[in-house]
């Protein structure tokens, strides 16, 4: 129940500027215009565009086999349930995991919720510590506050360096045997910073804490193979890989899912009921109360074989091209302060504000150009707090984006510049571009002054 396989990507290997626009033509969304403008897509890390197989695949869903899956003894149903079947083991092969080891959730956010209300019952005695980092999505803080509150933990964060890199001298002091549980991003939505996550998964094992890692901003761009990874569990996003909103994985070790308490009851998830009291199944359907989101899974299984298709180490290659040819451009403007682990230590990420200026005001100049980024906290407060700003302005690149894609990104941003700091003098290039220059400005003082605190 597949999309047709003319409908993927031809393994075409390395990807470089004419594969990643030929790419660009399997997503409908780019194709538009707005003003006669077309979209400059560069919001990736918030959400990634879809390709037609995709789309055509919840289409098809809708269409031929709609039916609840698991229950009917009907055609459609059986056909409903055989393509659900097939994308949990789609997903399993992705991760190098065992299909009962695949939990289809909303999105990263519920499988870190789920497992904050019951990884409680797999916690060693005279473990007092949950332990994070300072990098963390809300999403991989607040539901860790809400259970040290409720059951007495002691939150810790590894503190982060000028760079944006973890500070692993403070994480070996803080690691230890009291430490319950280390969850951790493994890489920064806000600045792109890319973590060691084999080895904080080892050295969580060495101190027997629980592992888990938030790879919503991981999965889409890298290959994640949870067996050489060693992490307990591992959780990521399907809308930001390609797949449909409101679909989401949660990974865990066979024999730790099959000592956690359910985190919702109702239909599927059971063995026996009666009247007074129930049993519940095995892992996954234990934590899969009532009808999922069977299109959503469906299309994520599809979203997986496109990803495949193209090449996780292509895509991941590709995008650290644009990120140091983006960096590049973008140091040599004077009014911009960028926030960066450098292009060997991040993700397709770069984040940056403009001297004097709201993120937002920068944001509304790129729009004029079909420009699409995303100014603000980015669901990162207290990393935002610490860098003693309000926001950022953040672009993040996929393997559809183009050297034109940045080069109109940069355009944007010169024009913002002659917007808001009008002592700048432009001078324009060919093809349209600018040059922005500021007299008597201190480069050598602003670079050194660039990752402070």
């Amino acid at each position: 129940m597949t999309a047709d396989n003319d409908k993927l990507p031809r393994k075409k290997g390395k990807i470089d500027d004419p594969v990643a626009d030929d790419l660009k033509k399997d997503f409908p969304q780019l194709a538009r215009k707005i003003n006669r403008k077309r979209i400059v897509y560069l919001d990736n890390a918030a959400t990634t565009q879809k390709p037609s197989c995709v789309i055509e695949a919840v289409k098809r869903f809708y269409e031929e086999h709609n039916a609840n899956v698991h229950r009917g003894l009907y055609s459609i149903s059986e056909e409903s349930t055989r393509a659900f079947d097939e994308a949990r083991a789609i997903v399993a092969r992705f991760l190098s995991a065992e299909p009962d080891e695949i939990i289809f959730t909303k999105g990263a956010t519920e499988g870190l919720n789920l497992l904050s209300w019951t990884v409680k019952e797999i916690v060693g005695k005279g473990r007092e510590k949950i332990l994070l980092t300072e990098l963390e999505h809300h999403s991989n803080l607040v539901p860790w506050q809400e259970l040290a509150k409720r059951e007495g933990f002691k939150l810790e964060f590894v503190r982060i360096k000028k760079d944006f890199m973890l500070d692993m001298d403070d994480l070996k002091k803080k690691l230890d045997k009291k430490t319950a549980i280390f969850s951790f991003t493994a890489v920064s939505n806000a600045v792109g910073t890319k973590t060691d996550i084999a080895l904080l998964s080892r050295l969580g094992r060495e101190v027997g804490a629980i592992t888990i890692i938030d790879a919503a901003q991981a999965a889409p761009h890298m290959k994640l193979d949870v067996k050489e990874i060693g992490c307990d569990f591992l959780t990521f996003s399907g809308h930001k890989m390609l797949g449909p909103a409101g679909v989401g994985v949660l990974y865990g070790k066979k024999d730790l899912l099959g000592k956690l308490p359910p985190f919702q009851f109702g239909g599927h998830m059971i063995r026996d009921v009666d009247y007074e009291s129930a049993t519940y199944g095995d892992s996954p359907e234990k934590f899969e109360a009532g009808t999922p989101n069977m299109e959503g899974v469906i299309g994520l299984g599809e979203a997986v074989r496109y990803l495949e298709a193209v090449g996780l180490e292509n895509i991941s290659s590709w995008e650290n091209s644009l990120l140091r040819y983006a960096l590049k451009k973008v140091c040599e403007l004077e009014e911009v302060e960028v926030y960066t682990s450098g292009a060997e230590n991040s993700a397709g990420v770069l984040s940056f504000n403009m001297k004097g200026v709201h993120p937002h005001d920068i944001s509304s100049i790129f729009n004029d150009y079909n420009v699409c980024v995303r100014a603000g906290h980015h669901c990162t407060m207290p990393l935002m707090k610490k860098m003693g700003v309000s926001g950022t302005v953040r672009v993040s690149f996929y393997f559809y984006n183009t050297i034109e894609d940045v080069d109109l990104f940069v355009e944007a941003l010169k024009k913002a510049i002659s917007v808001f700091h009008p002592g700048a003098e432009e001078k324009p290039l060919l093809g349209g571009a600018v040059v922005v220059q500021e007299a008597e400005a201190d480069k050598e003082a602003e670079e050194e002054s660039k990752g402070d605190f």
